[in-house]
């Protein structure tokens, strides 16, 4: 073998390798994505249940419901609704009408099962996914930080 011909089979090898890194590491991305999803979209799309995503909304007045550890609730984007259970403790600043995003997975039954929620920290925060979905509803009033 020619010393050109080597180095050609080394370059080509390289490639393939590096090649294949490359679409490991993107598959490896791929199954850590974390989609954000507001009721009504789940509606339409139907995310399989091992599908994990991010559920966000507003918390609907009326529907929490304390039992110890657990706390189900419901969350709206003013369009649709979509039931939560939760197992753990809600953050301090969890409230009914107060914009939420929950992580976790769409259960068999149509009841979204959280392993974690997040709340808004302040009087004119609202996570960013929340408050797009609540524009595309026309619910939201720029500026107000409220709906």
């Amino acid at each position: 073998m020619t010393p050109k011909r080597r180095r050609l089979w080394l370059l080509l090898s390289s490639l393939g390798v590096l090649g294949v890194a490359a679409a490991l590491v993107l598959y490896s991305l791929n199954d850590n994505l974390v989609f954000f999803y507001s009721p009504s979209q789940v509606a339409q799309k139907h995310p399989g249940p091992e599908r994990r995503f991010r559920l966000g909304g507003l918390v609907v007045e009326g529907s929490l419901q304390k039992n110890g550890q657990e706390a189900r609730f419901k969350i709206t984007d003013l369009k649709g609704e979509l039931p939560v259970v939760y197992r753990g403790l809600l953050p301090d600043l969890f409230r009914e009408g107060q914009g939420v995003i929950a992580e976790g997975t769409l259960g068999a039954d149509g009841v979204f099962i959280a392993r974690e929620v997040l709340a808004k920290h302040d009087e004119n925060y609202m996570p960013p996914e929340v408050a797009k979905a609540l524009k595309e509803s026309g619910r939201w009033q720029e500026g107000s930080g409220k709906k």
